[in-house]
C-alpha cells in the first residue's frame, strides 16, 4: 500500500543519507514532518532540514523555517545502518464524523484533489499553536483553496499575502503552499499575540491591516472589510483564540476599547 511504498523510500533516503546525499536529507525530512511510511517526529525532520540547508538546499532552508522547531537529534537510520521506525497501520474503528462548525461542512464539499492543502493546513497550523480551523476558514474566503490565486492589489497564494507581508514573515515564493500558509499562520499568530486573542480583531486586521483597525478603534467602515469578517463569522464560530503574549506588546486600542465599554 502507499504506506508501504513511503517507507521504503525512506529506508533509501536513509541509506543515501549515510553517503552524503543533500536531496535525501530533504526528503527524508519531509516523510518525518508529515508521517508518511515513518512516525511522525518533528525534531527527526528539523535535524535534516537543518543538515540540508547547511549544505544549500533551498527547499530545505524553507522547511526548516516552517516546522518551526530546532534539533540536532538525527534519525537512528542516519547514524548507523539499520532500518527506520515503520509508521503503523491505522486503528480499524469505525468513525462518526461530526460537523462543528460551519467551515466542517464546506471542507466535506471540496474535491480530493484539495485535500494536501487540507492536511498542510493542518500540520502547518500545530506546529505554529494556531487552531486549524481558523486558517482553514482565511484560506477559504481569501483563495478558495487556489494555490495560484492572485488579487488586483497583489496579494498571492493560498491566504493571499500582500507583498509587504511575505516580504515581513520571511515567503519568498508565495505562491508555494507551504511557504504561503506558514507566512499567513504567522501573521495570524502575531495578530492574535497584538490583539490578545480577539478573532474579530485578528481577522479584520488579517484584511485591512492592524494600523487600519487601530486608527477606528475596530472594524474599519471599508465595505470589503466588514463583509469579510462577516462571511469569516459564517464560517468559524469561536470568538477569542489563546495567544502567545510573549510575541508582541498588545495593541494600544485594547484599553481604549476597555474604556469605552464601561
Amino acid at each position: 500500500d502507499g504506506n508501504d511504498g513511503y517507507w521504503r523510500a525512506a529506508a533509501l533516503y536513509c541509506e543515501a543519507c549515510r553517503l552524503g546525499s543533500t536531496e535525501a536529507q530533504y526528503r527524508l525530512g519531509m516523510l518525518y514532518a508529515f508521517g508518511k511510511g515513518v512516525p511522525e517526529n518533528r525534531a527527526y525532520a528539523a535535524s535534516m532540514f537543518s543538515v540540508a540547508s547547511q549544505q544549500g538546499h533551498a527547499k530545505a532552508f524553507d522547511m526548516l523555517e516552517t516546522v518551526n522547531f530546532k534539533s540536532q537529534e538525527l534519525p537512528p537510520c542516519v547514524t548507523s545502518d539499520t532500518f527506520p521506525e515503520k509508521l503503523p497501520p491505522p486503528p480499524v474503528v469505525e468513525t462518526i464524523v461530526t460537523a462543528n462548525d460551519p467551515i466542517d461542512l464546506y471542507l466535506g464539499s471540496l474535491p480530493g484533489s484539495k485535500s494536501w492543502i487540507i492536511e498542510l493546513a493542518n500540520k502547518i497550523s500545530g506546529w505554529y499553536g494556531i487552531d486549524p480551523k481558523l486558517v482553514l476558514s482565511i484560506i477559504t474566503i481569501e483563495s478558495e483553496f487556489e494555490t495560484g490565486a492572485q488579487s488586483h492589489k497583489s496579494a498571492m497564494g493560498l491566504m493571499q499575502l500582500i507583498p509587504k507581508t511575505a516580504e515581513r514573515f520571511n515567503v519568498k515564493n508565495a505562491f508555494n503552499a507551504s511557504q504561503n500558509i506558514r507566512g499567513g499562520v504567522e501573521y495570524l499568530r502575531w495578530l492574535l499575540s497584538y490583539y490578545r486573542g480577539s478573532i474579530e480583531l485578528t481577522t479584520a486586521a488579517y484584511n485591512a491591516g492592524e494600523k487600519a483597525v487601530d486608527r477606528y478603534l475596530g472594524i474599519p467602515p471599508y465595505p470589503e472589510t466588514r463583509e469579510y469578517v462577516k462571511r469569516f463569522k459564517r464560517l468559524y464560530l469561536r470568538t477569542t483564540h489563546p495567544y502567545d503574549e510573549n510575541i508582541t506588546e498588545p495593541s494600544p486600542i485594547l484599553m481604549k476599547m476597555h474604556s469605552l465599554r464601561k
